[in-house]
Formats: structure tokens, C-alpha cells, sequence
């Protein structure tokens, strides 16, 4: 997906080489306070969670992360635990977005899915340099640190153990009071044991501790000297722990409380009679800053249900696009820009909750992985259209440069008008190609209408002067059908074998001229009782006596020949009927279709009625002649 926040998924799978390793901080003693002491619950909160934001504020490119964990590395220190699992999460949050960005230009480009291979992180190898040293150098220290725990624990063992003799009589307790003090103040500078045994051990010397003093009779005023000396510990303790009240860093103020704890259970007892309410003032003011502490995470954790809610609005509006109805690039193009958009907004929202994190990025990752490769088939269907495409026109333009030279203007002509009506039913092609192919083609149709046009001037102007002749023909029938005479009939057939004397005219202005001719001779015969089948039955009555001054048999041909004709049309005329039964005229085609038929039909017949009567004039003609 495009520049998209690859840190949930991908780079927290990615960070197990921190967040899996053996690994860890050395551990602070677990203990608690006296028995006579009440217990709280939860009295110093552990951190449940990192704060990643701060971390994210402050390194906003990959190189500012290699440079912080190379300087970790080059230190000779261990490093945060916490901060090495950031910096590295942050590391490959960048990586992947490059990569993703890559991918997402590859497919726009019409690369296919599946073959992108990303380019080398220049960056990679130096931070997985630092990296290894910063592990190898923290398993060193955690494996001295392990076996330091255990010399301290073998050591605490024995020093329980003489505490523990010491406290088993009063006569022990009272002479071996400076041992006793000396056991104390070495338990106290002893540190780190394993974690499992911490708090057995601490509550073990508290009874042990206690029971010693219960036993010692020797001197109250050493005894009472002990009380005031850790009275003034813990109550310094307590002022400590209310200052931090007024620290605005809330995770400071918290681990600080914890090392006053940690101080706390160290210090000795105090009086009898003042330890509860000793205790109670210092639980009040732990109390306070674990309140602060609680309000600061139930914050952040208010934060990511709010970025939640918001990521989750984003992956509705992205599932809401329909991809259905995207038929051109600008369609694609519009909604890919939407997710873009919807990308950038994503990246400027921080973390969901962490056991929602992953999936809400899955969602909305597989939604933009949806959407992208959808656009891929597209424009890979479009790119197989193009190439179609661009072969059938390479292949007119191949056919119209072979007929530029042509001379045989109409064949030819016909032939380049068909290609340009298929030119305009084939789709695009791709760009590159486009201009190249119709100045080609335009060029090839151009040169021989140009050549054409110079070869038919002469044709040209000869077919417009006998289009004026014919002009001139009507406006004569157009005079005659207004004028009363005996000769305007041998006028208008005088007219007429000037009609037919005069050549072609222009083809576009043919059918016009020769309707408005027609019109203008059948109403002058109208108007003189003589119809047009009448004149034809006439003309072929005065041919008939040619023919029987020419030859005396014709007619007998001229006979059987029009007999044929008659046999021809009546079975043309059945077969028409025929098919006028097959046709559907509920539709408007077939009502056409129908009604041309009948006017064909309708013309055979006149033409069969005319043909008899010729045959009869035949048979007339013979019999006279007999």
C-alpha cells in the first residue's frame, strides 16, 4: 500500500531478535515490609507499557535510528530494553513503507504482480551491525549478571542462616549484637538475586530480623538508638516520596517511587507502637503517585480506543469504494488518490490498542492490497485491449499505403471510406504509438483523394454541366405542366430524348433530379388521361408493326419470350407472398420489412397485368396479320 505505517505487523514479527532474546534487566530484589506492616495491594505498579509515542516523536527517518543504535553500540553500554525494541520496530516500519512504496510505483507502472523484486536497504546491514553488538555485548553482562545473582544468593542464604542462630537465644542475641549489625549492613550492600527466591529471602530475614530483637535484652538504648536511626530513614522516605507528587514526568516520578520502596524494604524496623502509622503515611504518598500513574496509561489507553475507532472509520470508507463501475484510468486514478489520502490521514494517527493493533492494520492493509490489485488486472486488461488494438489499425494502415497509389479512383475510394469507418470502431491504442499510426494513415487516405480529385476535375465538371441540362428539362416540364395544348405531349417526349441524350451528373444530386423529372412527366400525362402504363402498352403497339415490316417471325419470338417473363414474375410474385407469411411484424423491423414486400409485389403485379396485355396485343396482331 502506498507510503502506508508498516510498524504493526511486519516490524513487530520482525523485532523478535529483541523482544525474544534471554536478555534482561537486572533484576531489582523483590521484598516486602515487616509482617506487623499491613500489605497493599499493587503498591508499586510496574509499567505495562512502553511510551512508544515519545520514541516515534523523536526519530522521524530511517537514518536517524541507525545513527541511535550505532551510538548505543559505539557507547560500550547495554542499552534500554524498551528503546531497543522501538528503534528497531521503528527501523523496519520506515523499510517496509520504502518498500511498499516501491511495489505500489511498480504496479502503477504496469509491472505484473508477483515478479517485484525490492532493491537492497543500503541501510540494513549497518544497523543490523549495531545491532548484534549491542546483543552480544547484553548477553555478556546478562551472563555475569546471572552468576553474580547466584554468589548473592548462596551469600543471603548464609547470612539468614546466622541471623537466624543469632535470634535463637537471648544470651546469643545480646553478645553478638555488632555481628548482628554487620549481617545487616552487608544484606543491604548485597543486590540482585533470582527473581523466584527474592521474596522468600526477604521475608525471611524480616522474621528473622524481628525475632532478634524481640530476644535482645542487651541495652534498650542501643535497641531504641536502632529504631530512631531507621524512624529517620523512613521518614525521610516518606517526605521523598510525597515531593514527587509535584514531578510533572509521570514515569519518573514512578520509577523513582519504586527505588524509594526498594530503600524502604532495606531500612530496619522501627518502634512497635509507630509502625503502622509509619507505614501508613508512606503508603498514602505511593499511593498518589500510582494514582498518577495509573490516570497517565488509562490516558494513553483512552488515546489508542480513540486512534481505534478513527483507524477503524478509515478501513470502512476504504471498503466502501466499489470498483465495480471504474471503466477508464481517470476513474481508477480518482479513487486510488481517495486512498491515498486515506493512507496519509492513517499515518498521522498514532496506536490502537495493543491486542488490536495488528489486526486493524491487517484490515486496512489488505484493503489498499484489495483495491491495488484489482487496478493491476485492469490496466493489465487495458494494455491486452491496447496491443489488440494497435494491431488492427497497424494492419489498415499497412492496407490503405498499399492503395495509395491506386488508380482505380471508385473501387479504391470505396474501399478507403470502409477503412475509415473501421478506424473509428477500434479503441484506443497505447499513446507511444497513436499519433505515429493516423498521421500514417490520414497520410496514405489523403494522397489518394488528392490524387483523385486532380484525375476527375474534367469527369467533374462535365457531370455539373449536365446536371444544368437537367435543370433546364424540369423547369421546360415545369412551364408545359401549366400550359393547355394539343402538342404539349410530343413536348414533353421531345424533352424526355433529351433526357435521355444527356450524360451522367454528379451521383450525390442523380436520385434527387431524376424523382423531381418523374414527378413532372406523370403529371402532365395525368392531366391528359394517359397514364404511364397506358403510354408503354401504346409505344409497344406502334413497335409491333416495326417489327412485322422488319421480320415476319419476330413476333412469334417476341411471344414466347414475354410468355417466359409472365411464368417468371407469377412465381416471383408466390415465393414473395411466401416469405410476407414467414415475417414477424410485431416489430418495427418487421413491419418495414413486410411493407417493402408488399410494394414489391404490388409493382410485379402492375408489371404482370402490362405484360399480359402486350401479349394479347401480340396475339391481336397475329391473328390481323393471318
Amino acid at each position: 500500500m502506498d507510503s502506508l505505517e508498516t510498524n504493526e505487523t511486519t516490524a513487530l514479527e520482525q523485532s523478535s531478535e529483541i523482544t525474544n532474546e534471554q536478555v534482561s534487566e537486572p533484576e531489582v530484589e523483590q521484598v516486602v515490609e515487616p509482617a506487623t506492616e499491613p500489605e497493599v495491594e499493587n503498591e508499586v505498579e510496574e509499567a505495562s507499557e512502553p511510551e512508544q509515542e515519545i520514541v516515534q516523536q523523536i526519530f522521524k527517518t530511517k537514518e536517524e535510528v541507525v545513527a541511535r543504535v550505532q551510538e548505543i553500540a559505539q557507547s560500550g553500554e547495554a542499552g534500554d530494553k524498551t528503546e531497543l525494541n522501538l528503534l528497531k520496530q521503528l527501523f523496519y516500519k520506515f523499510h517496509n513503507a520504502e518498500v511498499q512504496e516501491a511495489y505500489n510505483a511498480y504496479l502503477e507502472a504496469g509491472g505484473e504482480e508477483g515478479k517485484f523484486t525490492p532493491e537492497i536497504d543500503a541501510a540494513e546491514p549497518a544497523f543490523r551491525e549495531a545491532m548484534q553488538t549491542i546483543r552480544d555485548r547484553r548477553a555478556a553482562i546478562q551472563e555475569t549478571l546471572e552468576k553474580q545473582k547466584q554468589d548473592n544468593l548462596k551469600r543471603k542464604l548464609e547470612i539468614l542462616e546466622r541471623i537466624q542462630q543469632l535470634a535463637s537465644t537471648p544470651e546469643e542475641a545480646n553478645k553478638n549484637f555488632d555481628e548482628f549489625k554487620a549481617l545487616q549492613n552487608e544484606w543491604k550492600e548485597i543486590k540482585a538475586v533470582p527473581a523466584e527466591r527474592a521474596t522468600e529471602l526477604w521475608k525471611n530475614y524480616q522474621l528473622y530480623v524481628e525475632q532478634y530483637y524481640d530476644l535482645l535484652k542487651l541495652g534498650h538504648e542501643l535497641r531504641d538508638y536502632d529504631f530512631k536511626k531507621n524512624l529517620e530513614t523512613k521518614m525521610r522516605l516518606i517526605q521523598q516520596a510525597e515531593a514527587l507528587a509535584e514531578n510533572p514526568d509521570v514515569l519518573q516520578a514512578f520509577n523513582q517511587l519504586q527505588t524509594l520502596h526498594q530503600e524502604w524494604k532495606e531500612t530496619g524496623p522501627v518502634a512497635k507502637e509507630i509502625r503502622e502509622d509509619v507505614w501508613a503515611k508512606f503508603k498514602e504518598a505511593s499511593t498518589v503517585i500510582n494514582k498518577k500513574h495509573q490516570a497517565y496509561f488509562d490516558a494513553i489507553k483512552a488515546r489508542e480506543e480513540e486512534n481505534l475507532t478513527k483507524k477503524t472509520a478509515l478501513c470502512e470508507q476504504l471498503e466502501a469504494f466499489d470498483t465495480e463501475g471504474l471503466k477508464s484510468f481517470a476513474d481508477w486514478d480518482g479513487i486510488t488518490q481517495k486512498i491515498k489520502d486515506l493512507q496519509a490521514e492513517w499515518k498521522t494517527i498514532g496506536f490502537a490498542p495493543q491486542k488490536m493493533n495488528t489486526a486493524i492494520f491487517e484490515r486496512f492493509r489488505q484493503g489498499c492490497d484489495a483495491f491495488f490489485e484489482k487496478k493491476n488486472a485492469f490496466f493489465k486488461n487495458v494494455k491486452e485491449e491496447l496491443n489488440t488494438n494497435l494491431a488492427k489499425k497497424k494492419e489498415l494502415v499497412e492496407k490503405a499505403e498499399s492503395l495509395m497509389e491506386s488508380t482505380d479512383w471508385r473501387s479504391t475510394g470505396d474501399i478507403l471510406i470502409n477503412l475509415q469507418k473501421q478506424w473509428k470502431e477500434i479503441g484506443n491504442v497505447p499513446r507511444k504509438y497513436s499519433e505515429d499510426l493516423w498521421k500514417r494513415f490520414t497520410a496514405a487516405c489523403d494522397h489518394f483523394f488528392e490524387a483523385r480529385q486532380v484525375a476527375t476535375a474534367d469527369v467533374r465538371n462535365e457531370e455539373k454541366a449536365n446536371k444544368e441540362q437537367k435543370l433546364g428539362i424540369i423547369e421546360q416540364l415545369k412551364q408545359l405542366a401549366e400550359t393547355q395544348g394539343e402538342n404539349v405531349i410530343s413536348q414533353v417526349k421531345e424533352l424526355q430524348q433529351k433526357w435521355s441524350e444527356v450524360g451522367h451528373v454528379p451521383f450525390r444530386d442523380k436520385e434527387t433530379l431524376y424523382k423531381e423529372y418523374r414527378a413532372l412527366c406523370d403529371k402532365i400525362y395525368d392531366a391528359y388521361g394517359v397514364s404511364q402504363a397506358q403510354r408503354r402498352l401504346n409505344n409497344f403497339r406502334k413497335n409491333l408493326a416495326s417489327k412485322m415490316e422488319n421480320a415476319g417471325n419476330s413476333l412469334d419470338n417476341e411471344r414466347q419470350r414475354m410468355q417466359k417473363a409472365y411464368e417468371r414474375m407469377l412465381a416471383e410474385i408466390k415465393t414473395y407472398e411466401n416469405n410476407i407469411g414467414f415475417l414477424n411484424a410485431g416489430s418495427k423491423k418487421g413491419n418495414s420489412l413486410v411493407e417493402a414486400m408488399n410494394k414489391k409485389v404490388e409493382k410485379l403485379r402492375d408489371e404482370l397485368n402490362l405484360l399480359a396485355q402486350k401479349i394479347r396485343a401480340v396475339d391481336e396482331q397475329m391473328t390481323s396479320e393471318e
